[in-house]
C-alpha cells in the first residue's frame, strides 16, 4: 500500500541520515581544520623545485628563448646543449611533512648535442619543442601518441617521447598539462556531480552504468558544482574499475549522496588532477576504498602525496587528506572474508610492504603502520571483489554502509 511504500522510504531515510551522521561529523573537522597551504618557499625550503600552470602564450614565449639561447651557444663554439632539472627518483625525493606532499630535489642536469651518448635524446628535445611550439601557437591539444607518431623512425618508442615530453616540462618549468599534451582518457566518475567540459553541460547522474571518462583536456573543465536536492556528502576513490561498475550499476550514490572516481589501478595524471579539483570545489571529505594489499595503499599515497616521477608537480597532482575507508588488513577478519578468497603474500609483496612502511609519509600515519604490520604477519592479502564471496551486492549493501556508519577509517 501506498502507506507502507511512505513508511518504508521514511525508514530508509532515517537510516541514510544515521549512516553519513560520521561522515557529516568529518567533513565539519576537515573544514574547521583547513587552513591556506604554504608554499615550499615560504616554509623555508630553498632546495625544491615545483612546476606552475602556463599559458600556451607563455610557453610558446619560453620555447622560443630557449631556442634563442640554443643559437647564441651553437655560434659562441660552445654547441647545442639543454639544461633542466632532473626527473625524480627514490634518490632527489623530499617529503615535506608540513605539506604532506613528495616535492623534487632541484639537481641540475644538461644534455649535450656534442655528446655522442646524447646525440638522439637531444635531437628528440629539439623536434618535440618544435611540435608543442606548433601546439601552444595554435592553442590545440594532442595525445602523447599522436606526438610519438609525428616522428615514429626519430621517437622509436612512445616510451621515449614520453620522458622527452616530461623533460621539457621541467625545463619550461611548467605543468605537463601547459604543453597542451595528454594521455588518452583513462579514469571515469558517476554520481552526484556536475561540470561544464567546454561547451557540453555533464551530468554524472545519467551517464548509466559505466559512468563518465573524465576529460583529459582539463583546461576545459569548468563550473564543478553537485547541485542536487540531496548534493554529494563525500568522494568515494575506488582503486578498481570492477567496484567501481558494482558501485555504479547499484546506483550507491543515490542511496548514500556521493561522487565516485576511479583511475583503474595505477593513478593517471587525469584523473589526480580531477580528483583535486573535485575536491577544492565542492569541499567534501575523499574516502578511498582500495585492496588489501600494499600496492593499494601505494596507489592510495600517490593520490594523496604524489609520486616521485612526477614530484615536480606535486602541488597540482597530490590531493591531501584521503581517508583510507578500505579494504584494510584488519577488515579481513572483521569482516569474516573467507579464507579460499585470501591470497598469500609474495616475496615481492612482503618486501613491497616492508619497504613501504619505512616510507616517512606511511610513518606520519600510525594507523597506516598499524595495518601494514597486520598485512605482514598474517601474510596475506584480499582484492575488493573478495566481498562478492559474500553476495554480489554484499560491497554497496553491507561493508560500505557499515564502514560509514561506524566511521570506520583512518
Amino acid at each position: 500500500s501506498k502507506k507502507r511504500r511512505a513508511e518504508a522510504a521514511d525508514m530508509s531515510q532515517e537510516d541514510m541520515e544515521e549512516t553519513l551522521k560520521e561522515v557529516r561529523t568529518l567533513a565539519r573537522h576537515l573544514q574547521q581544520s583547513s587552513q591556506a597551504a604554504s608554499s615550499v618557499s615560504e616554509l623555508g625550503y630553498t632546495n625544491l623545485f615545483e612546476v606552475s600552470d602556463q599559458s600556451p602564450e607563455e610557453v610558446r614565449k619560453n620555447i622560443e628563448l630557449v631556442a634563442c639561447q640554443a643559437v647564441a651557444s651553437i655560434l659562441d663554439g660552445r654547441g647545442l646543449a639543454f639544461t633542466f632539472a632532473q626527473r625524480g627518483s627514490a634518490t632527489n625525493v623530499q617529503f615535506v611533512p608540513e605539506l604532506d606532499r613528495n616535492y623534487l630535489e632541484y639537481k641540475a642536469m644538461k644534455r649535450q648535442f656534442a655528446d655522442s651518448s646524447q646525440v638522439k635524446r637531444t635531437t628528440m628535445m629539439t623536434r618535440l619543442m618544435q611540435l608543442v611550439h606548433e601546439l601552444a601557437k595554435k592553442n590545440i591539444h594532442s595525445t602523447k601518441r599522436d606526438l610519438f607518431y609525428a616522428d615514429v623512425k626519430l621517437f622509436e618508442k612512445q616510451q621515449n617521447s614520453d620522458a622527452v615530453l616530461e623533460e621539457l616540462s621541467l625545463m619550461f618549468g611548467c605543468t605537463r598539462h601547459s604543453l597542451q599534451v595528454t594521455a588518452s582518457e583513462k579514469g571515469l566518475v558517476v554520481g552526484r556531480l556536475q561540470f561544464n567540459d567546454d561547451d557540453d553541460f555533464i551530468d554524472c547522474t545519467k551517464m548509466g552504468r559505466s559512468g563518465k571518462n573524465i576529460p583529459s583536456f582539463l583546461d576545459r573543465v569548468s563550473n564543478i558544482k553537485s547541485d542536487y536536492d540531496r548534493p554529494a556528502e563525500f568522494i568515494l576513490l575506488v582503486e578498481k574499475d570492477a567496484a567501481f561498475q558494482r558501485l555504479a550499476e547499484d546506483r550507491f550514490y543515490n542511496t548514500y549522496p556521493c561522487v565516485i572516481i576511479t583511475g583503474k589501478g595505477e593513478a593517471d595524471l587525469a584523473t589526480r588532477m580531477f580528483l583535486r579539483r573535485v575536491k577544492d570545489a565542492l569541499k567534501i571529505p575523499i574516502l578511498g576504498l582500495f585492496d588489501s594489499d600494499a600496492h593499494g595503499l601505494k596507489i592510495l599515497s600517490v593520490y594523496m602525496q604524489g609520486s616521485e616521477a612526477m614530484s615536480h608537480d606535486s602541488a597540482n597532482l597530490a590531493t591531501p587528506d584521503i581517508k583510507w575507508l578500505g579494504v584494510r588488513p584488519s577488515d579481513l577478519d572483521k569482516y569474516n572474508v573467507p579464507r579460499e578468497c585470501r591470497l598469500e603474500l609474495t616475496t615481492h609483496d612482503v618486501s613491497f610492504a616492508e619497504s613501504l612502511k619505512e616510507k616517512p609519509y606511511i610513518q606520519k600515519r600510525s594507523a597506516w603502520v598499524k595495518e601494514l604490520e597486520t598485512l605482514l604477519s598474517r601474510k596475506e592479502k584480499a582484492e575488493i571483489q573478495a566481498f562478492t564471496s559474500k553476495g554480489f551486492q554484499y560491497l554497496t549493501q553491507e561493508y560500505l554502509p557499515r564502514k560509514l556508519r561506524e566511521g570506520d577509517w583512518v
